[in-house]
């Protein structure tokens, strides 16, 4: 489906020429977030509401959402297959792009996500010598596909993590995700930015608050930003550098004497060059570490279906049962349920209470009832052990044979936190749980056996005490006293299985095999016998938890700030929310003349942003800044230049964006009374056209190097760039796609309009389509 939106969209924009849908009624919503997929026609956006709409290119709208939780951020992934959406509650949120479904929830942050930035790894990027680091899943040449999640009716996504009503949503996402290596990165409001391979195995997080921070002609003083909030982040594609758009404070930590005490807005680089250092062996790792995920909470669905089934039986079961001890003590007998039972088992005459229970209470409907129960539940349980839950546990214990592996070659691998000791406790785990689920399938099928001979047996006593003489009780194979003993008495071995806190009993000479047996195995865990299948699974998750957190503390602290450049000071509170900051952050691949000798393949970052009137004692300006320096060297101020741009006073700057070729893209609007309409404009600027001049500063005290910067005035009546008029007002956000060469404005009268940037049209050419 994707492929054929692809393709029609791509024949419109061949034409070159805007397009027009007309619809009928005016839209009820407004547009705050809107970005265009990398590699397809289609515009996704989220309205004041936090509803999620995707259109084509021609505007069609495709579908629309509600996840139920008020969205503050959005991106797309590199393959253009998956929506992340962020959420207020610290959740990233990820959708198929074909129908709207979610993937995962994952729960990145404790606080709003204001950003999101997901890249992919350049192929160019790759040294020839990583080649032979290629490394092949060989889990499908051993194994069927992997098992999906059982449907559970009782269950919400936000249960498992995974939607639980696609039940191709696990090996499609993971499929799509590891083709090729990605990072999505996401900031939150508290300054912790995060990082998630495939964006869905969590691979780092950092606090801005609490990293050193190097400043230039700052001696030895060590600074550090205080009540930081993130506004905007984006990974090299190389993944090399990670550039940070934040507001706080820039605290020195020697002497609280030199703090600055005004918040300001703060460009932060970041050295993340593990992601590209170590690239091949974190593919590796979280390939096989995302998908022993996925299996777990295949795993959990599957035991958390199984106790519910087995649950429903048997209280249907007790309900029905409980009536018996009522009506014994309504006879003035002693006895209890399982004499009752005994009695009737081996032949002898049925009291009066049984008698009543059997023919008048439970009778011929209610044990059909109750049996259909068991068997259906039964039924249920064996489909799901044999197509989800089994297949899933051997699965992952294959995988962690693989992880196992890896851990060995230390020089490669103990660099980025995989432990051979914690991947040999999991294995060990694993391998345990197998017998488990072995051991469950047996225990299952054995009591099912019994339970289906017991409703048969007492099924013949209803009908023969129904119509015949009491004493004609049909014998019962001695097998039944289990059923007495087990259920009767309520110590279900199912159930107990299904307790996560039951503790099973092991004679002693089956204890001593086992013991034996392990040992020789090379294992440690001998008394895994006691435990039970959910207690069993909760000890493998305890242990991949602890695994996996090593490579995650272990990259973390692999990310340190190579340097800040504090780019303007803020004094009103209402700036300092993200969504009234017009940035934009971009990398462009530097030309070959100019590539540094140790480097191959090196970009450079464009930071771009709009300075709140009064701040510098500028107004009405646009600020950008360049970084020429390479990623293997910390950042230098001499790296840095910048330029100011200063818009005609009658326009202001309601949004822009960096856009392909070192261009920026900037959307004025006419202040005019609010009752007479206004115009606005479309500017392309070549940043190529402008002087950059040298960023630099004396002393810590003057830290704000763009002050020193003359503004230079853009006038639009010149062939200064590339202009084209808007006849309307119009708001933020500025859509741009790279891939595509189009822009989406979205006006105050409500229409969208699209502009093909790449092309030189006419005024009259422009055209309006409505939004829907």
């Amino acid at each position: 489906m994707a492929e054929e939106l692809m393709e029609e969209a791509s024949t419109a924009a061949a034409a070159a020429t805007p397009f027009q849908l007309q619809f009928d009624k005016p839209i009820p919503f407004q547009i705050k977030m809107a970005e265009w997929n990398p590699e397809k026609d289609l515009l996704a956006m989220v309205t004041d509401d936090s509803k999620v709409l995707l259109h084509r290119f021609n505007w069609q709208r495709l579908w629309t959402i509600s996840p139920g939780k008020h969205i503050t951020s959005i991106c797309w992934s590199p393959d253009g297959k998956i929506i992340a959406l962020g959420t207020e509650d610290g959740l990233v949120l990820l959708h198929d792009v074909e129908n709207g479904k979610m993937l995962r929830t994952i729960k990145s942050h404790d606080v709003a996500i204001v950003c999101l930035n997901w890249a992919e790894d350049d192929p160019l990027s790759r040294p020839d010598k990583d080649e032979f680091l290629s490394y092949e899943d060989r889990t499908t040449r051993f194994f069927p596909p992997a098992p999906v999640m059982p449907r559970i009716g009782g269950l919400s996504s936000g249960d498992t993590g995974l939607a639980d009503e696609n039940e191709e949503a696990i090996p499609e996402f993971c499929s799509a995700s590891c083709q090729r290596f990605n990072i999505l990165c996401s900031g939150g409001k508290d300054g912790c930015v995060c990082f998630s391979i495939f964006g869905i195995f969590p691979v780092g997080k950092i606090n801005i608050n609490k990293i050193p921070i190097s400043v230039e002609s700052s001696g030895k003083r060590n600074y550090q930003l205080q009540d930081a909030s993130i506004s905007k982040v984006s990974l090299s594609r190389n993944l090399q550098k990670l550039v940070l758009l934040c507001y706080g404070k820039l605290v020195d930590t020697n002497s609280l004497s030199h703090n600055y005490e005004t918040a300001a807005l703060h460009c932060l680089y970041l050295d993340t060059s593990i992601f590209f250092n170590r690239k091949n062996e974190l593919h590796q790792v979280s390939q096989q570490a995302s998908s022993i995920q996925d299996l777990v909470e295949v795993v959990r669905a599957s035991i958390s279906l199984i106790s519910k089934q087995w649950s429903n039986a048997m209280n249907l079961f007790r309900e029905k049962f409980s009536a018996l001890p009522n009506l014994i003590a309504a006879h003035g007998a002693e006895s209890s349920s399982e004499d009752e039972f005994l009695s009737l088992l081996f032949g002898t005459r049925t009291s009066p209470a049984l008698h009543q229970f059997l023919a008048s209470s439970l009778g011929e409907a209610g044990l059909k009832r109750i049996a259909k129960a068991v068997d259906s539940a039964g039924r249920e349980i064996r489909g799901v052990v044999s197509e989800h839950l089994q297949p899933a546990v051997e699965i992952i214990s294959f995988r962690l044979a693989e992880l196992r592996g890896l851990a060995r070659w230390r020089s490669r691998f103990q660099i980025i936190g995989l432990d051979e000791k914690l991947i040999d406790g999991v294995t060990e785990s694993i391998g345990m749980l197998v017998v488990q689920v072995e051991r469950f399938s047996r225990v299952a099928a054995t009591v099912l056996y019994l339970f289906q001979n017991f409703f048969t047996w007492v099924l013949k006593c209803v009908k023969i005490l129904l119509n015949e003489p009491i004493d004609q009780v049909p014998a019962a194979n001695s097998e039944l006293v289990v059923i007495f003993l087990k259920f009767l008495l309520d110590k279900d071995p199912i159930k107990q299985l299904l307790e996560a806190d039951e503790r099973i009993d092991c004679d002693m000479d089956t204890a001593r095999h086992v013991e034996q047996l392990v040992v020789f195995g090379g294992f440690t865990d001998t008394h895994f016998l006691e435990r039970s299948l959910v207690k069993q699974f909760n000890e493998l998750e305890d242990s991949l938890k602890e695994a996996f957190l090593m490579p995650f503390t272990t990259i973390s602290s692999q990310i340190h700030c190579q340097g800040l450049l504090p780019l303007y000071p803020v004094t009103s509170a209402d700036t300092l929310s993200s969504t009234c900051t017009l940035t934009s952050i971009s990398f462009y691949k530097q030309d070959e003349d100019s590539q540094p000798e140790e480097s191959s393949y090196n970009l450079t970052g464009y930071v771009c942003f709009k300075i709140p009137d009064g701040s510098l004692n500028k107004r009405n300006c646009i600020g950008v800044i360049k970084d020429s320096g390479n990623c293997y060297t910390t950042l230098s101020m001499a790296s840095l230049s910048g330029f100011l741009l200063h818009m005609p006073d009658e326009y202001e700057c309601v949004d822009l964006s960096l856009y392909k070729d070192n261009q920026i893209v900037l959307l004025l609007s006419e202040r005019s009374p609010s009752d007479s309409p206004g115009r606005s404009w479309m500017v392309m600027l070549q940043t190529q056209s402008f002087s950059f001049t040298p960023l630099s500063r004396t002393s810590p005290s003057n830290i704000y190097s763009l002050q020193k910067l003359a503004a230079l005035n853009l006038q639009l009546d010149t062939d200064y760039g590339k202009v084209r008029s808007i006849p309307h007002t119009v708001s933020a956000p500025l859509a741009v796609s790279e891939s595509r060469g189009v822009a989406c404005v979205f006006s105050s009268r409500r229409h969208a309009l699209v502009y093909i940037l790449d092309e030189d049209e006419d005024e009259d050419e422009d055209e309006v389509s409505d939004m829907e």
